[in-house]
């Protein structure tokens, strides 16, 4: 008898919190940024998706669950029958072709850059051509919420049309980068379905690690352990193997960041599938593989994000009213928590990098006064490759060019400092310099409560 896929959600993973209950998680360093609460679109303090994003070493990139099945496939990692839809009448046609072919059933899922479809009605289980397109209808087009999206949510734009399978158990499978030991580490839990933060912090027995030499890669025995180690049978050990011996190879040779399988299924008649499929990438190896560039949706990304990529500066949108321009990721995030320390709270990360030039800087505050929250801009440099000389320049230039009207405050360390500072007190304009970060900190409160007053 085939048993329907399950249309409620099985929450991805989110992004770990400072504790960081398991090691490397979904690579992000545990850190304790932004330590106050936020308020906004976004969840609270340091389990915003949007903060794990800046604590991260490496950048990554993210795609779509069934961009990430065809990839798999191509590892001979066994994924169900399924295809894209991006149109109603593409979604009626996907699943006429499931159900002549034989399923029993399709599953409709919503395809966004968030877990938690399920729980916000993002999946649904069709057991006729009727219901399919009903729910695709229904799907299609709307702002789904999830715990990851916040509450203004994610437009969905695009469906995937799956055949059901018939589920006998639910595991999850995983391989992340462990910092500590230098390797990566081959994850798996007979908890398949839950949130793997949720069970290691209450039961940390329940996931089975095996850390990976990198010179010799991910040995068979160490695959039939885990295997053994999610209580697979007999039968189906020497197929559990290949599985996840072609995932280890999938992560390997995509320079992926992460690969998650949740829920890695076992059928009635014994076969195993990723029902379900998470791969981020390493955005610095995306040179080596233009293919998978080409899967970026920038749809499911921030506007001024996607706009600030094309000038090569590192930008994340935040909630709070003070826009920051550092030079450096460690300098930016000491820079907004002592924004919040002085009472302010910070309106997005921006890492303009050693070698800004006056063209970026531009470009970069042009980024900062799109965003209609900000009422003041904390610039805090510390010139090294980037001398203050430059920057000073760059600064003055992009203020009379973008008439800028809000205040900015600056903290400048560094080569040639004072011929900086003497740029900015020559230029006419109306700067504040701090003497120190926390000084610098105060006045750009200040300056941004009494804008918005």
């Amino acid at each position: 008898m085939i048993m329907a896929q399950r249309g409620t959600a099985r929450a991805k993973a989110p992004a770990p919190t400072a504790v960081c209950p398991f090691i490397a998680a979904h690579d992000t360093i545990c850190i304790p940024l932004a330590r106050s609460s936020r308020s906004g679109n976004r969840r609270t303090g340091p389990e915003s998706p949007k903060l794990q994003r800046i604590g991260r070493s490496l950048p990554i990139m993210k795609i779509h669950e069934y961009q990430a099945k065809e990839i798999l496939a191509k590892y001979g990692v066994a994924v169900p029958r399924g295809e894209v839809a991006n149109t109603l009448e593409e979604a009626s046609t996907i699943a006429r072709k499931l159900f002549a072919e034989g399923a029993s059933g399709v599953v409709v899922k919503a395809q966004i850059h968030a877990g938690g479809r399920g729980k916000g009605g993002g999946v649904k289980v069709a057991h006729t051509r009727e219901e399919a397109e009903l729910y695709a209808q229904q799907i299609l087009g709307m702002t789904l919420v999830t715990h990851q999206t916040g509450p203004q949510g994610q437009k969905v734009q695009r469906l995937l049309i799956e055949e059901t399978a018939a589920i006998d158990r639910e595991l999850y499978l995983g391989i992340v980068l462990d910092r500590a030991q230098g390797k990566l580490v081959f994850m798996a839990s007979q908890a398949g379905g839950m949130e793997i933060e949720e069970v290691a912090a209450k039961t940390p027995e329940a996931i089975f690690k095996e850390a990976i030499d990198p010179a010799i890669g991910l040995g068979a025995w160490q695959a039939r352990k885990l295997a053994f180690a999610l209580g697979l049978k007999p039968a189906q050990i020497n197929a559990a193997v290949a599985f996840f011996q072609s995932l280890y190879k999938a992560y390997i040779e995509t320079d992926a960041s992460l690969i998650e399988i949740n829920p890695f299924i076992t059928t009635k008649d014994d076969k195993l599938f990723a029902l379900d499929a998470k791969i981020t990438f390493d955005d610095n190896a995306l040179f080596r593989h233009p293919a998978i560039k080409a899967l970026r949706d920038t749809a499911e990304e921030d506007p001024l994000e996607v706009e600030a990529s094309k000038y090569a500066l590192n930008y994340i949108k935040l909630d709070g009213t003070i826009a920051c321009m550092v030079n450096g990721a460690g300098l930016a995030m000491a820079t907004m928590d002592i924004i919040q320390y002085a009472g302010g709270s910070p309106a997005n990360f921006l890492d303009v990098g050693g070698g800004a030039t006056q063209e970026q800087i531009e470009h970069a505050f042009e980024i900062l006064l799109s965003d209609s929250n900000v009422k003041a801009i904390f610039i805090n440099i510390f010139g090294g490759i980037l001398r203050v000389d430059r920057l000073a320049t760059g600064v003055v230039a992009a203020a009379h060019i973008l008439k800028i009207k809000v205040p900015i405050v600056l903290h400048l360390e560094g080569t040639n400092v004072e011929e900086g500072r003497r740029i900015l007190k020559e230029s006419g304009l109306n700067f504040e310099v701090g003497a120190t970060m926390k000084e610098a900190a105060e006045l750009v409160v200040a300056a941004a409560a009494s804008a918005g007053a």
